[in-house]
């Protein structure tokens, strides 16, 4: 029998699921089973979650892979570490360089927006500092996915032809070649249930097993990036794969009605999240469905989110303090601009001074909050031939105007979308959660956190809930099944709301929390895509 994946003509509700040994939540359970198992074999949360972030890479490549970026927020033994695994720009890249090629802005496609990936040293990082079994026996169930194969699911089936559709028009040139034989080996995107194999990636991952991650910064695989960077007038060069390490850093966090929200500080955008909720939380919201609690929290965003692209990048060119913008001074400034009709936001003016998402969880209350992506699904279009190793195209957000917060420099971190969220309460773990997508991830961190903390929905209803986007200016886009009667009495406030046709650029979140009093474990999963939640 043949059927239709994406026809879906009747509402499909999921519950929260329990566990108390362990848990894993991703977007697609092939993944999530991955981690599970690293558990059930002795491993610790974070070796769960290296496992099901490697596996990611095979079974769901629309969104991540080994050439792309990684942020994590980790809970062990009482206390929350941060590491930033995000890559700067090459060091013999200028503007200048770049506009000598032609270029008025980045290109997203190609060598030139290609950063450091960060996500294999992220694995290694985490596996030696915090992992109770060998990066060899975590990386095994990826490696195992990408050599037998496995069945495409319907969400990633779709995004796939997507994209293949997207670059079968635009990436026509010869150092494209790769993601083609690799992604489309049959002329096309693979379909729902069919089994797709990738052996080079297979090879790569057992290399990186091998030398514990060394191989893509000193050894054969950074060669072969190096040489293929050069022979594609690339930046990228054996020296910036050879100098990476990833960063620990200090979490950052606001007070949110008793919890503390977490997120990894700048070049990331999670400080978003936490100044919108810095704002709103000078508000009382009497119910979730009121046209004035929708109200209150998409103008409370616009406003932090002008400030973050006014004022987020590498920490090192930051012109402003995260203490300045998490104040409560700000907060309450910010705050009193809030009226009632929508507002056209401006930058605030400060005193001078394609993602997957994963949570983890263990029977020993160690829990892991993962994020890791190529950026813009595929990221560059470009595959280091004979590697499977997709890179990422982060570079595309670094400007060409020497002026600008995000000017592109060499050695540089740009402003970096993807942000994994915890969450605390009198210095005690609730757990991880992140909602993935671009933009739209602070959003959802902001609409899942008060799903949460102010309207008590467990794990799968603060997911399950309708999502509003910010687009720019007064333009709110929101899901099908938003509320019609709010739709309008939001347009009478002055809001313009476009009302999507699907939910496909909503996010896709994850979220555990943990009973401190008895272990168990809860968990949510996102209804819009293949996602699941395993649990022991």
């Amino acid at each position: 029998m043949e059927f239709d994946y994406q026809y879906n003509p009747y509402p499909s509700t999921r519950q929260t699921i329990f566990g108390r040994k362990g848990m894993v939540a991703t977007s697609q359970p092939l993944a999530a089973q991955a981690g599970l198992d690293i558990l059930k074999k002795g491993g610790n949360a974070v070796d769960a979650a290296i496992a099901a972030a490697a596996a990611l890479t095979v079974v769901e490549p629309t969104s991540n892979g080994i050439g792309g970026d990684a942020f994590a927020l980790v809970w062990m033994k009482d206390k929350l570490y941060g590491l930033n695994a995000s890559g700067p720009s090459p060091q013999s890249i200028s503007i200048e360089a770049v506009k000598e090629r032609g270029f008025e802005n980045m290109p997203a496609h190609g060598m030139i927006p290609v950063t450091v990936p960060g996500a294999p040293a992220a694995w290694a990082e985490l596996s030696e500092r915090f992992g109770k079994l060998s990066l060899s026996e975590v990386l095994e169930p990826a490696i195992q996915y990408a050599e037998e194969g496995y069945p495409v699911s319907p969400v990633l089936a779709a995004s796939w032809n997507a994209a293949f559709k997207r670059y079968k028009k635009e990436l026509i040139t010869k150092e494209y070649e790769a993601w083609f034989t690799t992604f489309a080996p049959n002329g096309r995107a693979p379909k729902a249930g069919e089994i797709w194999r990738s052996p080079h990636h297979a090879d790569t991952l057992r290399k990186l097993a091998e030398s514990n991650g060394e191989s893509f910064y000193h050894g054969e695989l950074a060669e072969k990036i190096s040489d293929f960077s050069i022979k594609n007038q690339g930046f990228l060069s054996l020296d910036d794969l050879n100098s990476y390490r990833p960063q620990w850093v200090e979490p950052i966090s606001v007070n949110y009605r008793g919890y503390d929200v977490w997120e990894i500080p700048p070049n990331g955008q999670g400080i978003v999240t936490l100044s919108a909720l810095n704002i709103v939380k000078g508000f009382r919201f009497s119910e979730k469905e009121a046209v004035d609690t929708y109200h209150k929290q998409i103008e409370a965003m616009k406003l932090a989110y002008t400030d973050g692209k006014a004022y987020i990048t590498d920490p090192d060119d930051m012109t402003i303090s995260v203490e300045q913008l998490l104040s409560p001074e700000y907060g309450e400034t910010r705050r009193e601009e809030i009226g009632e009709e929508a507002l056209l936001p401006q930058p605030y003016d400060l005193p001078k001074g394609g993602t997957v998402y994963l949570a983890t969880a263990d029977n020993e209350g160690n829990m892991v909050s993962f994020i890791q992506s190529n950026y813009m699904g595929f990221g560059s279009g470009i595959v280091v031939p004979g590697t499977g190793i997709a890179l990422q195209n982060r570079g595309y957000d670094f400007s060409l105007d020497p002026e600008h917060i995000n000017a592109l420099k060499p050695g540089k971190k740009s402003f970096h979308t993807i942000i994994p969220g915890f969450l605390t309460k009198d210095g005690e773990a609730v757990g991880p959660f992140g909602v993935m997508g671009g933009y739209m991830q602070p959003q959802g961190h902001m609409q899942v956190v008060m799903n949460t903390i102010d309207f008590q929905l467990h794990p799968q209803a603060a997911l399950d809930a309708p999502r509003w986007q910010w687009i720019g200016g007064k333009t709110i886009k929101v899901e099908p099944n938003f509320p019609l009667d709010t739709v309008e009495n939001l347009r009478e406030r002055g809001h313009n709301i476009e009302i999507s046709l699907h939910s496909g650029t909503f996010g896709r979140g994850q979220i555990i929390w943990r009973d401190y009093v008895t272990g168990v474990l809860q968990g949510g999963t996102e209804p819009r895509t293949d996602g699941m939640v395993a649990a022991w």
